[in-house]
């Protein structure tokens, strides 16, 4: 799951991004309201987790913008301010949770799961997928009852595609959602990846689309 972070407390911003990425996201983190609606309207994110006393502009004012321009991203907003006004002013305004702070992670993990289940129209906590079963809270993965070893990048990507079955996914779709803005992807990497799920999964899984990309069906 790729991740944008919108906060400008360094020490927070810091210590979520280390949490998240040990438990297997893609968290990109930035610091101005104005860059993170930047960021949304040129890159592709699973959730936004979002501040609201941002400098440049404010969490409310990012938030109204992208709602406006249709933009869907799942949001959770993360503020020191508790009250009920600003609670109802932000889920108006097309927040999908509200966690005050301070904030246990373990919390703020439960939440994001809970808030990607919905998006993707998944309501139970584990995902059954043709001949798999996914726990994304335990990032464990069974194929016909046995269990498989996948590296946090391979079961990023294997998310992806089970939460868009059937559509196409260009490789530059997938480095976003694997790297992020991290430097140094390898030319190669993605198809690596790829091929590695394959071989732990089925070959016939993951399917190439000569000159677009790649998709996974959901098996019927």
């Amino acid at each position: 799951m790729r991740v944008l972070l919108v906060e400008d407390d360094d020490l927070l911003g810091k210590g979520i991004k280390k949490s998240l990425t040990r438990e297997g996201y893609q968290v990109d983190w930035l610091m101005d309201g104005k860059q993170g609606l930047a960021a949304l309207q040129t890159e592709s994110f699973d959730l936004l987790l979002l501040d609201l006393n941002l400098p440049g502009m404010g969490g409310l004012e990012l938030l109204s913008a992208i709602r406006k321009q249709q933009l869907n991203t799942p949001v959770l907003i993360l503020t020191a301010n508790d009250s009920l006004d600003d609670k109802i002013q932000g889920l108006d305004l097309g927040a999908d949770d509200y966690l005050p702070k301070p904030f246990e992670i373990a919390e703020l993990k439960a939440r994001m799961r809970a808030l990607s289940r919905r998006h993707h129209g998944h309501s139970e906590p584990t995902i059954d997928f043709g001949r798999l079963n996914i726990n994304p809270a335990s990032m464990q993965v069974t194929l016909d009852g046995n269990d498989l070893s996948l590296g946090r990048r391979e079961f990023t990507l294997l998310m992806e595609f089970v939460n868009h079955p059937g559509q196409i996914l260009s490789r530059a779709k997938l480095e976003d959602v694997v790297y992020g803005w991290d430097g140094d992807v390898e030319s190669n990497s993605i198809e690596v990846h790829i091929h590695h799920l394959r071989k732990k999964i089925y070959p016939e899984f993951i399917k190439t689309v000569r000159g677009m990309g790649y998709k996974a069906e959901k098996p019927v």
